[in-house]
C-alpha cells in the first residue's frame, strides 16, 4: 500500500495489475506500506479501480522518522515522509527524554484505526533537524537502508589479513610486472579496476592479426567474502553501496572495500582478470578470464589523464613519462572499441550531469556541472568490454547468472514517442520492433535543437527499465545481445555473484545459489579458459528451483539498486531545497525543462536547481497544456511555454519537508537585468515566506488540537496546506 501526501494512497497489485485508489477515509486504519486485503467497489470516469479496505495482512515494522511536537499537553510525532499522512501520538513515558523539535525513531505500539491517531515509542534520538549530515541520517531510515553491519559481520571483518598473503596468491597468475593503473574521480576511496593495453601484432600476410591487448583487472572479493558467510548475508541485503554528498554507505566493511579489495598503489592484490584481443575494427576478436595477483603501478585521475592525453608533453604527462605510451595504446583501443559501438547503434545521449560541492557543514556550496572528459569514457569503454565478455563467457557454458537487462519500447510506449515526435514535426518513423540504432538516429538528428534534452528525456522514457534477472534478454541502450555487471564488486552483489560463476567455469564445476562457498581450489592451477566468438560448449540446462532462485536474487538487487537511487535522491533534493532557502526572494534566468498540465519545471542557469512555477502563476487565463508537444498554450493569448523556453523567475517559496521549490513568473518590465539580484531590504519573497510558514504552523496545531481533544479521525498531513502537484520522475 502506498500512502499519498494529500490523503488518499494507492494499493500496489501482486499482480502487477493497475493500482487501486483508496481514499482518503479508508486510509484512516491504515498506513504507508502496509500489506493489505481490498475490495474493488467502482471504476471512477477514467476506468480506474476504486476499492475498500478488508483485511490488514501485514503491518510495516520498520521505524517511522519525523519531529518531535509538544501541543496542547500531547505528544506527536510528525513523520517526515509525509506519504503516511497522519501525525503518531508518543505517551509522555515513551519520549525517550527527546527534546521538541528533534530528530526521533518511532516503533508503533498500537495501529491507527478508522477513530483513532497511531501510537508509538520513541527507539532512537537522531538529533536537531540542522545537525551536519542528519539528511542522510533520516533517508538511510526512511528507505531503510542497512547502514551498520553486524557484530558477526565485523568479528569476521577483523580476523582478516592486513595484506596479501603467500597462500593467497596460489595458482595466480602473477601479473604485478605489468604496469596496470587505476583510473577513477579525485574523491574516490576505493579503487575496484586496473587497467592496461598494449599494441599487437600476431603473424604475417592476411591472416595477421592487428589490434591490442587490454587487460581489465577486478577485485577478487569472492575470495574474502564467501556464501553463507555474515560479511556476504550483510553485503547481500545491502546488494549496492548508496553513495551521498560527502558521505557512502558502503556494501562491504570498510577494511574490505578500502583495504583489502581496493586495488591500492604500490600493493599486491588478488584480482580477477579478463585479459581480452580487440581487433583494429573495435571487435573482441578473443578473451579469457582468470585469477591473478596484481600491482597497481599508480592512482591516476580522470582529470590528469586527460591532461596528458591532450598534451603528451606538457607537464602531467611529465610527471607520469613512464606511464604515458601505455595510456596513449588506451585511447586507441578505446577510439576502436568506441568506433564498434557506433557501428552496432548503441544508444548514447548526450546530458548534463551536476556535482553537489558541500561545505564542512555538509550543506551545498555550489553546483557545478560535471565534465565527462576522453579519460571517463576511456575507463567506461574498457568496463564495458569486460562486463559483454563475462555475459558471453556465462552464457557459452549455459550457466545460470545475474544478467544486466535493458529492453525497448513496448508497443505502447512505441505509439506514443511516435505521436509526440510527430507532434514535434520530426519526420522520423519508428519500426515496430525498433532497434537501438533507430533510437540512436533520432538522438543524432536533434542533438543541436533547442528541446534536445527533452527529446532525449521522451527517448529515455520510451524504454523499460534496466534489471538484474536470470533470464537473458540483451541490453537495447547497448545493443548487446548478452550482458553482465563484472567490474565493481566492491560496491555490487551482482557483480560478486559473476565473479563466483566465472570462477566455477574455470574449475570445471557450476555455482550452487542456495549452497555453501565454493568447493576448494584444485591443487594444479585453474587453466585459463580462451573463448572464440561462436563456442558454445553444452551445459546441463538450469533447473526450475535454480531460475526461481536466481529470479529472487535479481528482483532483490534491482529493488535494492531503486532504494538507493531513491535515497540519494531525496538527499540531494533535501540539500538542494536547504540551499534554496537562502536565495529567497532573488531573480534568475532558467529554461523550461519540463511542461505538465499544472504548470512548468523551471532549471535555474547558474545553479543548476529545478523548480515548479504553477499553473496560477502564468497569468490570468487559462493555459492548455498540449500532452503530444510537451507545452502550455495561453487560450487567448496564444503565448506558450514548451522545453527549451527562456524565462526568468523569482524563488518564491521553499517546502523543505516536501523537498519542492516554487517560482514565480517575472514579467517583462518587472526587472532590467538577467542577473540573480537580491530583492531590497528583506524583499517581498521573504517575507511571503515567513507569513506562509506561520500560517500553515497555525492551520497545523489547530488541526492537531482538535485531533488529540477527540482522539478522533487523524489530523492529515493536508491541515499543513495544500502541496501542489510534484512531477513524477522515472530513471
Amino acid at each position: 500500500m502506498l500512502g499519498h501526501r494529500d490523503g488518499h494512497g494507492f494499493v500496489r497489485r501482486d499482480d502487477h495489475e493497475p493500482d487501486i485508489y483508496l481514499s482518503p477515509q479508508d486510509m484512516r486504519s491504515v498506513l504507508h506500506r502496509d500489506r493489505v486485503r481490498v475490495r474493488v467497489v467502482r471504476m471512477d470516469r477514467k476506468g480506474r479501480p476504486e476499492g475498500r479496505v478488508i483485511d490488514i495482512v501485514e503491518r510495516r515494522k520498520s521505524p517511522i522518522i519525523g519531529r518531535l511536537l509538544h501541543e496542547n499537553g500531547a505528544w506527536l510525532v510528525a513523520p517526515e515522509d509525509r506519504r503516511y499522512g497522519q501525525d503518531i501520538l508518543i505517551p509522555k513515558n515513551a519520549t525517550a527524554n527527546a527534546a521538541v523539535g528533534q530528530v526521533v525513531a518511532i516503533e508503533l505500539t498500537e495501529p491507527p484505526s478508522m477513530y483513532s491517531q497511531p501510537v508509538g515509542r520513541i527507539t532512537e534520538v537522531l538529533g536537531e533537524i540542522d545537525d551536519p549530515g542528519m539528511e542522510i541520517e533520516i533517508a538511510v531510515r526512511k528507505y531503510e537502508v542497512p547502514h551498520s553491519f553486524s557484530p558477526e559481520t565485523l568479528a569476521q571483518t577483523a580476523a582478516l589479513p592486513d595484506h596479501v598473503r603467500p597462500v593467497d596468491k596460489r595458482h595466480r597468475i602473477d601479473l604485478t610486472d605489468v604496469p596496470l593503473v587505476t583510473i577513477d574521480g579525485e574523491d574516490a576511496r576505493d579503487f575496484d579496476d586496473a587497467v592496461y593495453c598494449e599494441p599487437l601484432k600476431k603473424g604475417r600476410g592476411k591472416t595477421a592479426f592487428e589490434g591490442w591487448r587490454l587487460i581489465v583487472a577486478i577485485a577478487d572479493v569472492s575470495h574474502y567474502v564467501k556464501p553463507g558467510d555474515p560479511v556476504d548475508d550483510d553485503a547481500y541485503e545491502r546488494a549496492t553501496s548508496v553513495y551521498f554528498p560527502r558521505r557512502v554507505i558502503p556494501m562491504l566493511p570498510e577494511k574490505l572495500s578500502n583495504g583489502l579489495c581496493s586495488l591500492n598503489p604500490d600493493e599486491e592484490r588478488l584480482s580477477m582478470v579478463c585479459d581480452m584481443l580487440v581487433a583494429a575494427t573495435g571487435e573482441i576478436s578473443a578473451y579469457q578470464f582468470y585469477p591473478a595477483v596484481i600491482r597497481s603501478h599508480a592512482r591516476l585521475t580522470y582529470t590528469e589523464v586527460a591532461a596528458a592525453l591532450a598534451n603528451t608533453r606538457g607537464a602531467d604527462a611529465q610527471r607520469r613519462a613512464d606511464l604515458v605510451p601505455h595510456l596513449i595504446h588506451l585511447h586507441e583501443v578505446y577510439r576502436a572499441l568506441l568506433k564498434q559501438r557506433a557501428g552496432r547503434g548503441a544508444i548514447d545521449f548526450e546530458s548534463t550531469e551536476t556535482q553537489i560541492v558541500c561545505d564542512d557543514n555538509g550543506r551545498i556550496e555550489k553546483i557545478v556541472p560535471r565534465t565527462r572528459t576522453e579519460a571517463h569514457k576511456l575507463i567506461e569503454e574498457s568496463m564495458l568490454a569486460a562486463n559483454v565478455c563475462a555475459a558471453e563467457f556465462i552464457e557459452s557454458h549455459k550457466h545460470p547468472a545475474l544478467f544486466r537487462v535493458h529492453e525497448g519500447p513496448t508497443p505502447e510506449k512505441r505509439v506514443t514517442l511516435q505521436n509526440y515526435l510527430r507532434a514535434l514535426g520530426i519526420g522520423v518513423s519508428l519500426s515496430d520492433d525498433p532497434k537501438p540504432a533507430e533510437i540512436q538516429a533520432i538522438a543524432q538528428a536533434t542533438k543541436d535543437r533547442v528541446d534536445a534534452a527533452q527529446i532525449s528525456s521522451m527517448l529515455l522514457r520510451s524504454m523499460q527499465q534496466a534489471i538484474y534477472t536470470h533470464s537473458n534478454a540483451g541490453h537495447f541502450g547497448l545493443a548487446y545481445e548478452a550482458y553482465a555487471h563484472f567490474t565493481s564488486p566492491i560496491r555490487r552483489y551482482p557483480d560478486l555473484l559473476v565473479h563466483r560463476v566465472i570462477k566455477a567455469l574455470l574449475l570445471g564445476k557450476r555455482y550452487p545459489l542456495a549452497g555453501g562457498a565454493i568447493e576448494a581450489t584444485a591443487a594444479s592451477a585453474p587453466a585459463a579458459k580462451t573463448v572464440r566468438k561462436g563456442s558454445k560448449p553444452a551445459r546441463a540446462p538450469t533447473s526450475a528451483q535454480d531460475a526461481a532462485l536466481w529470479e529472487a536474487a535479481g528482483a532483490h538487487c534491482s529493488a535494492n539498486e531503486r532504494r538507493a537511487d531513491e535515497a540519494s535522491r531525496d538527499v540531494e533534493a533535501w540539500l538542494k531545497c536547504r540551499f534554496m532557502r537562502d536565495h529567497l526572494g532573488e531573480e534568475y534566468a532558467g529554461t523550461v525543462s519540463a511542461a505538465a498540465s499544472f504548470g512548468l519545471f523551471v532549471t535555474l542557469d547558474q545553479l543548476y536547481v529545478e523548480g515548479l512555477v504553477h499553473i496560477t502563476e502564468l497569468g490570468g487565463e487559462y493555459f492548455r497544456f498540449d500532452e503530444a508537444r510537451q507545452e502550455l498554450r495561453g487560450e487567448r493569448s496564444g503565448i506558450k511555454y514548451a522545453v527549451g523556453s527562456r524565462v526568468r523567475v523569482q524563488v518564491s517559496r521553499v517546502d523543505l519537508d516536501g523537498r519542492k521549490i516554487d517560482f514565480r513568473l517575472v514579467r517583462e518590465g518587472e526587472t532590467d537585468a538577467l542577473v540573480p539580484r537580491k530583492p531590497a531590504g528583506k524583499g517581498a519573497g521573504v517575507a511571503d515566506e515567513l507569513k506562509d510558514v506561520q500560517t500553515r504552523d497555525r492551520a497545523s496545531k489547530a488541526a492537531r488540537s482538535k485531533a488529540v481533544a477527540s482522539r478522533g479521525a487523524p489530523a492529515s498531513k493536508k491541515s499543513r496546506g495544500a502541496a501542489k502537484p510534484t512531477r513524477r520522475t522515472r530513471r
